[in-house]
């Protein structure tokens, strides 16, 4: 998985606005940390390579754009795409449905949705908490996410399970924009805090993050940045 091949090719270095929204289109992000596990999982790396869209929701991955390639483009977070598409489907009226979390994140999302984007229908499904799924618990979460027949499916189940799960089922479903985003479920249910604007902006994103749960964020911050890092170099120095 070369990463000059990766942020030259595929990582997108468009507008949000430029994206066909009526037709069929897998969204992924990419960020340090998910690069460097891909680098070991063929699965995820395949997956990520499969998108349609592969956003760049990392600093690290822009400036990996502009030292390889000379392209400067912007970090797109997953909050960034979720924004956008609600923002899409309240205009148009669209049907949107939430996969994964807890009931009351749910719940959440769905009464803040109600008040910020009241053109937009909205369902959703928690599964069960386990590290893999069973055949029987992805057709059950299939047929809730199809029954419902949303234009708009967000993911929200870890990295990378939930980008491996819906390229395993992405046949599947009908939806027409499936978007895994992780963390963005507790962000927009506030049952977890975003940064600030001021750590966003200077790229920091990641840091009031790592202070307040270090615990589970060490290795990204710890092991996957530096490593990241040792890859870029060697891109740019052309040692791969």
């Amino acid at each position: 998985m070369d990463l000059k091949n990766i942020v030259d090719k595929h990582v997108f270095s468009s507008n949000l606005n430029e994206i066909n929204l009526n037709k069929r289109c897998i969204i992924n992000t990419i960020n340090p940390h998910s690069y460097c596990v891909a680098k070991n999982d063929i699965t995820f790396q395949k997956t990520l390579l499969n998108s349609d869209i592969l956003l760049p929701d990392g600093i690290g991955i822009v400036l990996a754009t502009k030292m390889l390639c000379g392209k400067t483009i912007k970090k797109i977070a997953g909050a960034d795409i979720h924004k956008h598409l609600l923002e899409y489907a309240n205009s148009n009226h669209k049907k949107v449905f939430y996969l994964g979390s807890a009931q009351n994140t749910l719940s959440l999302i769905t009464n803040r949705l109600k008040v910020e984007y009241p053109n937009i229908i909205v369902s959703s499904y928690s599964p069960p908490y386990k590290k893999e799924f069973t055949k029987e618990d992805s057709t059950i979460m299939v047929n809730a996410v199809n029954t419902f027949n949303p234009d708009i499916l967000f993911v929200g189940m870890t990295a990378p399970k939930q980008e491996k799960w819906v390229e395993t089922y992405k046949s599947d479903i009908d939806a027409t924009v499936i978007t895994s985003i992780g963390a963005v479920f507790d962000f927009y249910a506030r049952t977890v805090k975003r940064s600030s604007p001021f750590w966003i902006n200077f790229g920091l994103e990641w840091l009031p993050r790592f202070i307040k749960e270090p615990r589970r964020l060490w290795r990204r911050n710890l092991i996957s940045t530096p490593l990241f890092i040792w890859y870029l170099s060697k891109s740019k120095l052309n040692l791969n």
